[in-house]
């Protein structure tokens, strides 16, 4: 990730790690709600022409497709999301959600790495963005990151 370390505080500190996720998770926080409400839903559909010999393409939900591009606008994404799916063992869904469950504030860059790969891989097979809302993971990921930023930056509030 390229976010900047102010040189007041240590690196990789839950000071450090809560200044450099609060502001980026503040764009993406916005669409939990809709997340929540739309696991186990289908957010995509397919068109195709009968008539027409044309080549079926994915029609997206307006709110994932926000959410898509807000989480692009942020410093979450990270191309190297592979190694924390090999560090982590992560092989699929039930994985991704066993390690969200169980993650503390200094697994916030794992966090942004399961994140960094439904948005990144969705830029390049659509059916991985419906998926990541279907299957609640792209929900309980955000949803966990603002948990951990909310409850370690209580005191980080309360001393500036």
């Amino acid at each position: 990730m390229s976010m900047e370390n102010d040189n007041n505080v240590n690196e990789n500190s839950v000071e450090d790690i809560i200044l450099r996720y609060r502001p980026e998770l503040a764009k993406i926080t916005p669409y939990l709600n809709w997340l929540k409400e739309n696991v186990k839903v289908e957010v995509a559909q397919t068109y195709s022409n009968s008539e027409l010999k044309s080549i079926p393409f994915p029609v997206y939900d307006s709110n994932l497709l926000g959410f898509v591009k807000a989480a692009q606008t942020t410093n979450l994404l990270d191309r190297n999301y592979v190694y924390v799916y090999s560090e982590n063992h992560l092989r699929n869904y039930k994985d991704e959600l066993l390690f969200i469950q169980e993650a503390g504030i200094t697994d916030m860059d794992a966090l942004a790495g399961i994140l960094s790969s439904y948005i990144l891989r969705g830029m390049v097979k659509g059916s991985v963005w419906s998926e990541g809302v279907a299957t609640g993971v792209l929900y309980q990921v955000v949803k966990k990151m603002d948990e951990l930023i909310k409850f370690w930056g209580q005191d980080n509030l309360s001393r500036q």
